[in-house]
């Protein structure tokens, strides 16, 4: 099987040291096809973590076959795709997570093609945000808030050094303290399942014209650490941040502050990050504004 790899999946293996897996990929997904019995189509752009195709069911039914890039563990994601049931994030049609796979419902365009206007797209976001959010007993094997903004502020300044220090030592110490406030701040008896990376691109329309989340990241969180995802989007807007924090913490009754800190540690990680992999402008645009935010 012959497959069109997008350029920034390609490139994150690649960075990782992973090239063989590309030549492995083909020979995957026809195990898979063959599995599901599933009509192979192309891939989808957008992603660098995962290779996403168009895929046919028998009875004809359009869903999507993701498999992830190696080193990346899709447990976490079908543990929260199971739990939601197809309620504000796409439904789990089958997984094979020895291959890193999933078989998911086929949704419709992005948020960000559909709704010309951010404010009513972060708006919109907290609505189908909202929708996943559900309490989660702790014993369910999902990564807790905690767990990540630890392992975050292992990794945070490797990875400014990594990206070759993008943004300000100030940045860093202040994306650090977040994380450490937040850390603290989890409490498992109040936690609940989040997704933790939403945004306009993550949110695609379902046939009844509502959204639903591709791509959960699947944690034991507070709501706030979601929420930060979308002070984190649209970094070239322009618009003020502190406004839109408390946009959204009226929208739905979290604590601003609780937003904000992760917003800024979204903000922080999510720009290195793009700096390796030279995901740009995107990455330029996040740093610039934790910098002078930072200021």
């Amino acid at each position: 099987m012959s497959l069109d790899i997008p350029d920034q999946v390609r490139r994150t293996v690649v960075a990782d040291g992973n090239e063989s897996w590309l030549d492995e990929l083909p020979g995957v997904v026809d195990v898979l096809a063959d599995q599901w019995s599933l009509v192979v189509g192309s891939s989808f752009e957008g992603g660098h973590a995962a290779l996403a195709l168009d895929v046919t069911l028998a009875d004809g039914t359009p869903a999507v076959l993701k498999v992830g890039v190696p080193g990346r563990d899709l447990t976490p994601e079908a543990t929260a795709l199971r739990l939601a049931q197809g309620e504000g994030c796409a439904c789990l049609l089958g997984e094979d997570l020895d291959r890193r796979a999933l078989l998911l419902e086929r949704l419709g365009a992005p948020m960000y093609d559909v709704v010309a206007d951010p404010a009513t797209r972060h708006e919109l976001l907290c609505d189908v945000a909202v929708r996943l959010w559900r309490p989660v007993d702790p014993d369910v094997d999902l990564p807790t808030g905690a767990t990540l903004a630890a392992q975050y502020a292992d990794r945070l300044e490797g990875l400014w050094e990594q990206a070759g220090r993008p943004c300000s030592a100030a940045t860093v110490e202040d994306a650090l303290a977040c994380m450490d406030r937040r850390r603290r701040a989890h409490d498992d008896r109040s936690a609940i399942l989040v997704h933790g990376d939403i945004h306009e691109m993550n949110a695609l329309q379902a046939i009844d014209g509502t959204y639903k989340l591709i791509d959960p990241t699947g944690l034991r969180a507070e709501p706030a650490c979601d929420l930060g995802t979308i002070v984190r989007c649209n970094p070239a807007l322009g618009d003020d941040l502190h406004v839109r924090t408390e946009r959204l913490a009226s929208r739905t009754g979290v604590d601003a502050t609780a937003i904000w800190e992760w917003g800024t540690i979204h903000r922080v990680v999510s720009g290195l990050y793009a700096h390796t992999i030279d995901f740009q402008p995107f990455a330029r645009q996040l740093l610039t504004e934790a910098d002078r935010l930072s200021r």
